[in-house]
């Protein structure tokens, strides 16, 4: 006889205290196996299958899939194994272990979104594979903190899953059908360097850069009043300059400057057709200057999701919560999920405002809605 998973308090304490922060700095990066190890032993004690598939030129990353029961529908409980980088000494608590405090589980991965897979499985524990009459599967990707390097390598490989998804993401149990895409771009002008005495010595990128930005601006403000979306709080799309660097000391020209921009589309924008419209402008700042450019993403973009209103998974997430669905500014990983063919919703326990914050915390209310709302979903989709 298989044995039983542990107690949802000790997984979340194994999961919260297995590290697995992703990060697009090698030396903070981590793998996501142990995390991946760990529900795979839980889930395979339960009857599921289980696959884990290696990430292309990555061995130490990786997606779980895990099934119970057969057929091509069904329902998929997803979401992401991995965590952001964390400021240690910002932390109250210790953020490799479960502290109960204040009605609230405190630490990384609590909220966003690691305690999720415990409840999932608290919420499938007990169901027998033969009773199902279509598929349950529990998803666990990998590096979504960073680039999604697990959601996209689904998505490109096609690998059937199911028809319907939830990602349990941080949205305080309030369904979500739609959300912003996010792309991040450089910009970098190249000019020349000179004695700061006499202009003519050089090419100052930096009052290059000056003049693109000034146009990004002006842009920014015409896709805010070309494109609006009423579900989203910010109902436009928003482009936010957060990073620029140029030069080196007062007394000399400008020589090379860079500027990163930050972009939320909304549902019905292409990032390529925005980069495009963003390298075109940029050249045309550029080149009358005489100043080399280019346009480059600082990751691959992530496009906007939206999962029409009238699908089987939004009815049932409104039903079952009470909530009807709405839009997040944030990016998730529904877009790739629905490009294998789910309707997919973002639904979790945890509260968006506590992600990626020291002290990161579950509120221990949210527990017991949540496995009973998974129960519901299971139910609807597997059972009946």
């Amino acid at each position: 006889m298989p044995a039983l998973p542990p107690t949802l308090n000790q997984m979340l304490a194994g999961l919260i205290g297995t590290p697995s922060v992703s990060s697009t700095h090698p030396d903070r990066d981590q793998s996501n196996r142990p995390v991946l190890d760990l529900l795979a032993a839980w889930l395979a004690d339960l009857g599921f299958r289980i696959e884990i598939l290696e990430l292309p030129g990555q061995p130490n990353k990786a997606n779980l899939i895990a099934t119970l029961g057969q057929g091509p529908g069904g329902l998929v409980l997803a979401g992401h194994s991995d965590t952001v980088p964390y400021d240690g000494h910002l932390w109250r608590h210790d953020p490799f272990r479960v502290t109960e405090a204040d009605g609230r589980l405190y630490g990384l991965g609590t909220c966003d979104m690691k305690a999720f897979f415990a409840l999932a499985i608290e919420a499938a524990r007990g169901l027998d594979a033969r009773a199902l009459r279509q598929p349950l599967v529990i998803l666990a990707t990998a590096d979504e903190e960073s680039a999604m390097h697990g959601a996209r390598a689904l998505a490109d490989a096609g690998r059937p899953l199911g028809r319907h998804a939830l990602i349990g993401e941080p949205t305080n149990l309030r369904p979500v059908r739609l959300n912003k895409g996010v792309m991040g771009e450089a910009i970098r002008l190249i000019g020349r360097s000179g004695h700061a005495s006499d202009p003519s010595l050089g090419r100052s990128a930096l009052e290059g850069m000056h003049a693109v930005l000034t146009e990004i601006l002006s842009w920014r403000d015409e896709l805010a009043r070309t494109y609006r979306h009423p579900a989203f709080a910010i109902p436009y799309p928003t482009i936010n300059p957060g990073h620029i660097h140029g030069g080196d000391n007062a007394n000399r020209i400008c020589g090379e400057c860079e500027l990163h921009l930050d972009l939320r589309l909304l549902p019905g924008l292409d990032p390529e057709t925005l980069r495009t419209e963003l390298a075109r402008r940029t050249a045309a700042i550029a080149e009358p200057r005489d100043l080399r450019w280019e346009v480059v993403p600082l990751f691959p973009s992530i496009p906007p999701a939206e999962t029409p209103a009238g699908t089987a998974i939004i009815r049932a997430a409104e039903e079952l919560t009470g909530h009807q669905a709405e839009a997040v500014g944030f990016g998730t990983e529904a877009p790739f999920f629905n490009r294998l063919g789910l309707e997919t919703v973002v639904l979790g326990p945890g509260d968006i405002a506590q992600a990626h914050q020291p002290d990161e915390y579950l509120e221990i209310a949210r527990i017991p809605p949540t496995i009973a709302l998974l129960e519901g979903l299971i139910r609807r989709f597997c059972l009946t």
